[in-house]
């Protein structure tokens, strides 16, 4: 007789952690409302968008701020290993829950500005680089310094053609053009998601073809 399992099928979290992701969110919006941008997770529309701009063929995937999961369930749903997922947290309960209900990825819990050492000491890199990173971190509300810090970071663990994907409720790209220029990177616009809560629009960071990434001034 065939052995059963009780765990849901990889990518598939039942509707009572779906449920218990919205009150963790909600209860951190609660506690720290100038830090958390919305007073709700994500939507489904956001996480289409967020996995439309993946690059064709995208096999290993960084996400950064992975929140309650989202973009995460997405992104397995997309076809992404989770051996070949990291998911990036700062916030305690958070990290907590995403370890606990993607228990095959790698759930690290730290800064996005130290997420080279942190894809080193997790033993992520060790199979390559990334072909994308998406990212739930509000930048828009993030210091210049901050914003260089995390961009930095994260191209340093891409490879020459991965792109960072980033979603804002702002009205243009969270990074300002100068800083863009600075570090030898473009950006395009993606998607919008109107039925977002509240509606965000979606950002593609590449590195320009006839440069990398440059080194932080002194």
């Amino acid at each position: 007789m065939p052995m059963t399992s009780s765990q849901p099928p990889a990518g598939k979290v039942p509707e009572k952690t779906t449920a218990r992701a919205g009150w963790i969110f909600f209860r951190q919006w609660l506690r720290h409302p100038l830090s958390t941008a919305a007073f709700s997770p994500s939507g489904r529309q956001l996480a289409r968008q967020m996995i439309a701009e993946l690059p064709a063929g995208a096999r290993r995937v960084i996400e950064l701020g992975g929140g309650t999961g989202v973009f995460t369930r997405a992104v397995i749903q997309h076809g992404i290993a989770p051996r070949d997922l990291m998911v990036l947290e700062l916030n305690d309960e958070l990290f907590a829950h995403l370890r606990d209900t993607f228990t095959g990825a790698h759930v690290v819990h730290g800064n996005a500005s130290e997420l080279k050492n942190l894809a080193e000491r997790d033993g992520y890199l060790q199979d390559g680089l990334a072909d994308a990173a998406i990212s739930g971190l509000g930048l828009l509300s993030m210091s210049r310094a901050t914003q260089l810090a995390i961009l930095q970071a994260t191209f340093s663990v891409l490879k020459p053609a991965g792109r960072l994907i980033q979603f804002t409720y702002g009205p243009s790209s969270p990074v300002p053009r100068e800083l863009l220029a600075e570090l030898g990177l473009q950006v395009r616009r993606g998607g919008f998601a109107w039925w977002n809560v509240p509606p965000a629009s979606v950002y593609v960071y590449t590195r320009n073809r006839s440069e990398g990434i440059h080194a932080q001034r002194a």
